[in-house]
């Protein structure tokens, strides 16, 4: 994780991680009185995609790909339906406030993951051929080696 962009993904995706968490929150606990204006589509899976999506974070942070496709997967299926769902209340003519946001929502939720995706996909490249200036003048110098091999092709020396 070298480019600034790479960063700000993924502090992106950790801080909407942290909403997600706080509307899992406030909805096991919403009996108490409390209310947010966001609800989950379905609570039990939500709290799982939590779990997993954390795991998630650790592979993207790790550069691993399989993270951000389970990622870019579990966040799709998810918020794609629910924002599939809203829209269609939107255009039904129960227009909520409520809707209005949580679309909102469901679009970040799936913008995020392909984002996450094109970043590894652009960065890819770099991660399979990192360039290092403090090693690459002895790994990558192609001068020493052959000045090395004709040092030792000169010095053949007897053994008795």
């Amino acid at each position: 994780m070298k480019k600034l962009s790479t960063w700000l993904i993924v502090m992106f995706v950790i801080m909407f991680w942290g909403l997600r968490v706080i509307v899992a929150i406030m909805d096991t606990v919403g009996g108490s009185g409390s209310q947010f204006i966001l609800k989950p589509t379905n609570s039990g899976l939500e709290i799982i995609l939590l779990f997993v999506v954390l795991a998630c974070i650790l592979f993207i942070i790790k550069r691993q790909m399989i993270g951000a496709l389970i990622y870019l997967v579990s966040y799709g299926f998810y918020f794609g339906y629910d924002a599939i769902n809203n829209i269609i209340k939107i255009f039904n003519g129960e227009m909520q406030a409520s809707n209005l946001l949580s679309v909102m929502v469901s679009i970040i939720g799936i913008v995020l993951p392909i984002a996450v995706l094109i970043d590894m996909l652009a960065d890819k490249a770099r991660k399979a051929n990192p360039v290092d200036k403090k090693t690459d003048w002895f790994y990558k110098n192609e001068n020493f080696d052959r000045q090395y091999d004709e040092r030792a092709d000169k010095n053949n020396y007897r053994t008795f």
